[in-house]
C-alpha cells in the first residue's frame, strides 16, 4: 500500500505540466523581484561623469551635477505636493510625495506603497470629499513612482510592476466602488517602461562592450609582450649560443697551441670544454621551446652599433631625414646590450616614420662610464602624409629590452610636438672592453 501511494505521488510530481512549471517560474521571479528585500536599503548612487553630456559640464559643477538624478526625483515630488494641495487642500496630499521621495533609498517598498496609496487615498477622497481628484493625483503619482524604480532595477521588475498595476486598476470598482477611466494613464506608463527599459539595455550592452574591449586590451597586450619576450630569448639564445660554441672550440685547440703542455693543463681544458658543451646542451633544451616549429635562425650575426650606419641609410632612403651624434669613448660592449641599442634605436626611427610622415629625427648615443646612453628624438609630422595609427607594441618591446638589462627608459611629447625616446643601458666597467679589442 505504501509502494502504491508512493508511485502515485511520484506520478503525479512527473506528469507535471509544462504549463505549472512555466507559472512556477513567473512566480519565482515575482517573489524575486518585488518580494524579496523589500525592507533593503539601496540609496541611489551620484551619476557617472564619464558620459559625452556629463564630460561638457565645466569642472566647477562637476561635483554638484553628480547629483542630479537625485534632484529630478525631488522635483517630481515637489510638483506632485503642490498639485495634490490645490486639488485638496488636505494633509493627505503629502502623501505622495512621501512615496515619490522613498524611491532614493528602497525602491521595491516605494513601489508598494504607491500602489497602496492609490487605494486608501481614492477610497478616503470619495468618503471625505465627495470627489475622486486626490486619487487621480495618486495614480499620476504612480507612473512617476513605477518609472523612478524602473529605473532602478531591470526590466523584469518593469513588466511586473505593469502587470499589478494594471490588475490593480481592472479590480478597483471592487476595492473602492468608483471606476474611472485609466487606460490613458496605463498606456503612458506602458511608454515610459518600454523607453526606460531599451535605455537600461543600451547602457548594459555599452558596458558589456566597454568592458570586453579592455579584456581585449589587456590581452593584445599581453599577447604582444608574450611575442617581444619570445623574440629576446631566441636572440638571446643565438647570443649566448655563440659564444659557449666558440669557448668549447677554444678549449679543444688550447692544448695544441702548446709544446708539451702538462697533463693537469689538458685536464683543465677537457673539463672546460665538456662543461661548456653541457651548458649549451642544456642552454639549447631550456631556450630552443621558445622557438616556433617553422623559425629558422638568421645566417648572419645579430647586429651591432656597428652596423648602424647602414640603418640609418636605410631610413634615409625610406624619407627620413636622420643625423647622428656619438659622445665618449667608443669601445665594444656586451653583445646583449648592442643588440638591444641596434634595435631600440632602429623601433624609435620606424616609429617616427609611421607617426610622423616629413619630420627629421636625431640619434644621440653617449658612451658613458657606467653604460650607454641613448636619445632617439624626432620633430613634429609634415606634409600632407598622414601618420599610420598604432598599438603601441613597439614601445613594449623597446621597455622589455631595457628591463632585460636593467636600464631605465622614459618616453614622451617634445616641446615643439615631436617625439623623443632616452634610454640608458648600464654596462659594467669589467664587461666593456675598447673597441678593436681581440675577443
Amino acid at each position: 500500500m505504501t509502494e502504491t501511494l508512493r508511485d502515485v505521488r511520484g506520478g503525479a510530481g512527473a506528469a507535471q505540466s509544462p504549463e505549472i512549471r512555466v507559472a512556477r517560474g513567473l512566480l519565482g521571479t515575482l517573489r524575486e523581484d518585488l518580494f524579496t528585500g523589500v525592507l533593503d536599503s539601496r540609496p541611489l548612487p551620484p551619476m557617472r561623469l564619464d558620459g559625452p553630456v556629463a564630460r561638457r559640464v565645466p569642472a566647477a559643477l562637476r561635483s554638484y551635477a553628480a547629483w542630479t538624478p537625485h534632484a529630478v526625483v525631488l522635483f517630481v515630488a515637489l510638483i506632485v505636493l503642490l498639485v495634490g494641495l490645490a486639488d485638496t487642500g488636505s494633509l493627505l496630499a503629502v502623501v505622495p510625495p512621501a512615496v515619490v521621495a522613498l524611491t532614493l533609498l528602497r525602491p521595491v517598498l516605494a513601489w508598494w506603497l504607491s500602489l497602496a496609496q492609490m487605494a486608501l487615498l481614492g477610497a478616503s477622497a470619495g468618503l471625505f470629499f465627495g470627489s475622486y481628484s486626490l486619487e487621480g493625483s495618486a495614480l499620476t503619482t504612480h507612473v512617476a513612482v513605477v518609472t523612478v524604480v524602473a529605473a532602478r532595477t531591470r526590466g523584469r521588475t518593469a513588466l511586473w510592476m505593469w502587470v499589478l498595476t494594471a490588475a490593480y486598476c481592472m479590480f478597483r470598482g471592487v476595492l473602492t466602488g468608483y471606476d474611472p477611466g485609466t487606460g490613458p494613464e496605463l498606456m503612458l506608463l506602458a511608454a515610459l517602461l518600454l523607453v526606460v527599459t531599451v535605455v537600461q539595455v543600451r547602457a548594459s550592452a555599452r558596458q558589456e562592450v566597454a568592458v570586453q574591449q579592455s579584456v581585449t586590451a589587456v590581452e593584445r597586450d599581453r599577447r604582444t609582450l608574450l611575442e617581444e619576450r619570445t623574440t629576446i630569448a631566441r636572440e638571446l639564445h643565438d647570443v649566448v649560443a655563440h659564444h659557449m660554441s666558440v669557448v668549447a672550440i677554444q678549449a679543444e685547440a688550447a692544448p695544441y697551441r702548446v709544446e708539451n703542455p702538462p697533463p693537469e693543463l689538458e685536464q683543465a681544458f677537457v673539463t672546460i670544454r665538456e662543461n661548456a658543451v653541457s651548458a649549451l646542451a642544456e642552454l639549447r633544451r631550456v631556450l630552443g621551446v621558445v622557438r616556433a616549429e617553422d623559425y629558422e635562425a638568421p645566417d648572419a650575426p645579430q647586429p651591432t652599433l656597428a652596423e648602424l650606419d647602414g640603418l640609418l641609410a636605410n631610413v634615409r632612403d625610406a624619407g627620413l631625414t636622420v643625423d647622428k651624434t656619438v659622445t665618449g669613448a667608443v669601445r665594444t660592449l656586451p653583445q646583449g646590450v648592442e643588440l638591444s641599442a641596434y634595435r631600440i634605436v632602429q623601433e624609435a626611427l620606424s616609429n617616427a616614420l609611421r607617426h610622423a610622415p616629413g619630420s627629421t629625427a636625431r640619434v644621440e648615443i653617449g658612451y658613458v662610464l657606467g653604460g650607454l646612453g641613448l636619445r632617439i628624438v624626432n620633430t613634429a609630422a609634415r606634409g600632407l602624409v598622414k601618420p599610420s595609427p598604432g598599438a603601441g607594441h613597439g614601445l613594449t618591446g623597446m621597455r622589455e629590452r631595457v628591463a632585460m638589462l636593467s636600464g631605465e627608459m622614459t618616453t614622451g611629447p617634445t616641446a615643439d610636438g615631436g617625439y623623443e625616446v632616452v634610454a640608458f643601458l648600464p654596462v659594467p666597467a669589467a664587461e666593456a672592453e675598447p673597441a678593436g679589442a681581440d675577443l
